[in-house]
């Protein structure tokens, strides 16, 4: 085996990585609450020969390993969370948890960052490392990324300070890319996400005498489609940006004329300007609609996540290892962003940062079932590429430098 120079992973060690994979889907938890899951990836790490820090911005963990005497370190980062959704995937090791399952891949993300780890290790033991590396490479187990929470969190429990890095890397999984291929691109590469809450207040009453009434139904409706008109008339049309309303909530019955209705909704955007615009219309347009009915409205608006933005000179670096890894014909280093979200950004703004998807199929036969889906599995297949990837970003960064 020459993980390092890129020749193959063996046999054995990508089995390995599948099984990490299988009980890590099989054992999902959510949010800010996964104990068993750092536990794993913990003591799996400490198997491999790696030093582990655990507890950083709650389950968070840190495993790190050093060569040579460099200063140079880099990140990479593995989401550790699951979602709230029921499996019917009908796979072997399918969710034994219920109501929570791995939808969006983060079990396979995990995987091959303790691929790296292993292969690493493995190479160390050989002692092929011993003049291929100067520096060290810390391992980001992060929860919490479907809520946003733990990149903050992490950060704000002193991460970077205590594990000073140069760059900071991650891979996500992309349905609909072919199966293997690597993508990246400079700038943003994912979207803000920000909710908004509109709670329009009326005068409910009886159905049949709506003349005595102010119908907060009937503001909702037009405060909604009057909100479609924010990216089509307000925002710059070269500029990517999507206000969706996605739920309404009322207290009224068939027959009743309800008294409160909540509008709730979900905006994305590639830049602060145009969050700080897309806030104002909302605002604008509910208190308009609203005061033309003789309604009363209140307006929350909120940012979740900030946009990935990858940094120049760190997807240069990701394209050549990228190539190196797959093969040219199978790396896009200009791919079209994508308006889903991810805390990842909250990394890349501390330190200069690479976020790369990795196809996993264009057919759900194949492995394109779409992200947070109750039928979706991380492919397998791919589980390689993304090790191997990931060697070269280790060996890009921590060569020697004479």
């Amino acid at each position: 085996m020459n993980t390092l120079g890129g020749a193959r992973l063996s046999a054995e060690l990508l089995e390995r990585v599948r099984g990490w994979r299988h009980h890590l889907h099989a054992h999902p938890e959510t949010g800010t609450e996964v104990p068993a899951t750092a536990a794993y990836l913990a003591e799996t790490c400490e198997g491999l020969g790696w030093t582990v820090t655990r507890g950083i911005g709650g389950h968070g963990l840190v495993a790190s390993r050093s060569w040579g005497t460099s200063s140079r370190a880099i990140a990479l980062r593995a989401d550790m969370d699951a979602l709230p959704i029921t499996e019917r995937t009908g796979v072997p090791y399918a969710s034994r948890v219920a109501g929570a399952m791995h939808a969006c891949g983060h079990d396979g993300h995990m995987a091959m960052v303790l691929g790296a780890a292993a292969a690493l290790g493995e190479l160390s033991k050989a002692g092929e490392l011993g003049e291929a590396l100067d520096g060290t490479v810390h391992l980001l187990f992060q929860p919490a990324e479907e809520p946003g929470l733990g990149a903050t969190a992490m950060i704000d429990d002193g991460l970077f300070e205590r594990f000073p890095v140069d760059t900071v890397h991650g891979i996500h999984n992309l349905p609909g890319a072919p199966a293997g291929h690597l993508l990246t691109r400079s700038g943003p590469i994912m979207a803000a996400e920000d909710d908004f809450e509109v709670r329009i207040t009326g005068r409910g009453g009886h159905a049949s005498a709506p003349h005595l009434l102010v119908d907060p139904l009937v503001v909702a409706a037009q405060v909604v489609l009057a909100l479609q008109t924010v990216v089509s008339r307000s925002t710059d049309p070269l500029h990517d940006a999507v206000l969706s309303c996605t739920d309404l909530i009322t207290d009224g019955a068939r027959n009743a004329v309800p008294s409160h209705v909540t509008i709730r909704g979900d905006v994305r955007t590639f830049t602060p300007a145009d969050s700080a615009l897309v806030e104002a219309r909302v605002r604008a347009i509910s208190g308009g609609v609203a005061s033309a009915h003789g309604a009363q409205v209140e307006v929350d608006y909120s940012r979740e996540f900030r946009p990935t933005v990858n940094d120049r000179g760190e997807v240069a670096r990701a394209v050549a290892a990228a190539v190196a890894a797959v093969g040219a014909d199978r790396v896009d280093g200009d791919c079209a962003p994508i308006m889903a979200s991810e805390d990842f950004g909250r990394f890349a703004e501390r330190v200069p940062g690479c976020f790369t998807f990795l196809g996993t199929g264009t057919t759900p036969e194949e492995g394109g079932v779409p992200l947070h889906s109750h039928d979706y599995d991380f492919n397998d297949g791919v589980l390689g590429s993304g090790v191997h990837f990931y060697m070269h970003l280790v060996r890009s960064h921590l060569a020697p430098r004479g």
